[in-house]
């Protein structure tokens, strides 16, 4: 799963069509045969109310063109919806944090947080540690310039950083 920096708004497509095309196309690709495997609309609407409450959504967004009108954190919170329907093993989030005040990045990481499972890792972007904070788990902190990783740490990496800057670490590295 990829979650963009800036979710596109998408006119005319239902936000809660979307989510049950997705899902019924990963259904069917994940059966490998070309038997169709559909939810019904009954069933995907109880599965959708379960993980609307994980990320902090109202049932109204689904009434509503993707993105369309969805404020920053409604747009962070809608990518994560879409990663608990979907279940994916992977899932990189490109800045989730960008654009946000501190109460919308703390609503979307404790989304996060709730919808994270065990069988699955996820890749958090982010040029502030701020995000960080609010995730229940951070197993590791990397530092990416010039193409490479250049420093790999726990959480104190990230503080270490916000608080000195990444100077240090490209000097070490030059």
């Amino acid at each position: 799963f990829l979650g963009f920096q800036y979710p596109t708004e998408v006119s005319g497509v239902g936000f809660s069509h979307f989510l049950r095309t997705a899902y019924n196309s990963l259904s069917k690709a994940l059966q490998g045969d070309d038997r169709e495997v559909f939810i019904t609309v009954r069933e995907f609407q109880k599965y959708l109310k379960d993980n609307l409450n994980k990320v902090g959504l109202k049932e109204e967004f689904l009434s509503r063109y993707l993105n369309e009108g969805f404020s920053g954190g409604e747009k962070k919170r809608a990518e994560v919806l879409q990663m608990a329907v979907l279940k994916p093993k992977i899932s990189i989030l490109d800045e989730p944090d960008s654009g946000l005040d501190i109460d919308a990045v703390q609503a979307v990481a404790q989304a996060i947080s709730k919808v994270a499972g065990k069988d699955s890792t996820i890749i958090v972007i982010t040029h502030y540690a701020r995000i960080l904070k609010f995730l229940d788990k951070l197993d590791y902190v990397h530092v990416f310039a010039r193409g490479q990783v250049l420093k790999t740490g726990d959480a104190s990496l990230a503080d270490k950083l916000e608080s000195e800057g990444y100077d240090w670490v490209l000097e070490q590295k030059a």
